[in-house]
């Protein structure tokens, strides 16, 4: 293979402390990157101190309103792809990048890989699933297996297994697939972009890959709980609906989302209340207007 370029693209708001600990994560890859470019959502804290301090990356910051981690990955994608590098390399703010991680990324040539996660005990946590099921209207969640709960550590994995979705937290996709499919979509703020935008890649003929030996190391415990009667309830249950909505194989999986909305409001007397069934009808009619791909996000021209 060339010489290929890279470039890091963090997102990161009010998490001074663990972007410090990425970063230095960064700074101890065998194989430096070509830009680290660092999206700061309108940070409160000592975000811009920590920032500063790194004369030791070829960094680049771009400060902007909190536009939520899809924002935050549009922006950075958008500007990797302006710059001309040939990969980029998507990165939460609470993982770190274990020293060889970038090196083994670039030397698999593939479009679209992923690093594999584990937690800070050495425990394999990588959610992305092998089958994200859009065919099957009995499927209530698309997310059916995933790593972590086909192979019970790193060591029983192949070297590379096939996933269907992602997470923004050590994907990698060539310059090819964003010319191609464009770019996350900014309208989804939290929640489910990774997933849609691994949709799109696949569907465009692109495999996707977790690479075994990648390791990412998460700081934070595993959480996917949310309060589904709370802001971010509204986000779950409407960027769930869009993926349906935009990428449903069938008419029935494509009239799921309005199956989910009666369910939960007939229930929410015994789960929920007023507040989630709230929530799941203001998503479902906020999806229905996101069903084609917003302009931002389409290929760039």
């Amino acid at each position: 293979m060339r010489h290929e370029t890279v470039a890091i693209v963090v997102v990161t708001h009010d998490r001074a402390d663990l972007l410090a600990g990425m970063l230095d994560g960064i700074a101890a890859q065998t194989r430096r990157p070509d830009a680290v470019i660092v999206v700061d959502n309108a940070s409160t804290d000592h975000t811009g101190e920590v920032l500063a301090a790194r004369t030791d990356l070829p960094l680049h910051v771009i400060t902007q309103d909190n536009l939520g981690g899809a924002g935050g990955f549009h922006r950075g994608v958008r500007a990797a792809y302006d710059a001309g590098w040939d990969r980029v390399w998507l990165m939460d703010d609470d993982v770190v990048p274990a020293p060889d991680c970038l090196a083994t990324l670039m030397a698999v040539d593939e479009d679209c890989l992923i690093a594999v996660r584990e937690d800070r005990d050495g425990a394999l946590v990588e959610k992305a699933a092998i089958e994200f099921d859009l065919r099957n209207p009995l499927a209530i969640r698309p997310k059916r297996s995933t790593v972590d709960s086909v192979y019970a550590d790193r060591a029983s994995m192949p070297e590379l297994v096939e996933v269907h979705n992602v997470a923004f937290e050590g994907f990698m996709a060539r310059r090819g697939v964003v010319e191609e499919i464009g770019f996350p979509d900014p309208a989804f703020f939290i929640f489910y972009d990774d997933a849609e935008y691994a949709v799109r890649a696949r569907r465009a003929g692109r495999r996707i890959l977790a690479v075994r030996d990648a390791v990412l190391v998460r700081q934070l415990d595993f959480n996917q709980q949310h309060d589904l009667s709370g802001w971010k309830g509204f986000y779950m249950y409407r960027n769930l609906f869009v993926v349906h909505l935009r990428h449903g194989e069938n008419l029935l999986v494509r009239l799921k989302p309005w199956l989910i909305t009666l369910v939960v409001v007939l229930l929410s007397p015994l789960r929920g209340g007023r507040a989630e069934a709230r929530n799941v009808i203001r998503a479902m009619a906020s999806a229905r207007g996101m069903r084609r791909l917003t302009d931002a996000a389409r290929p760039p021209r």
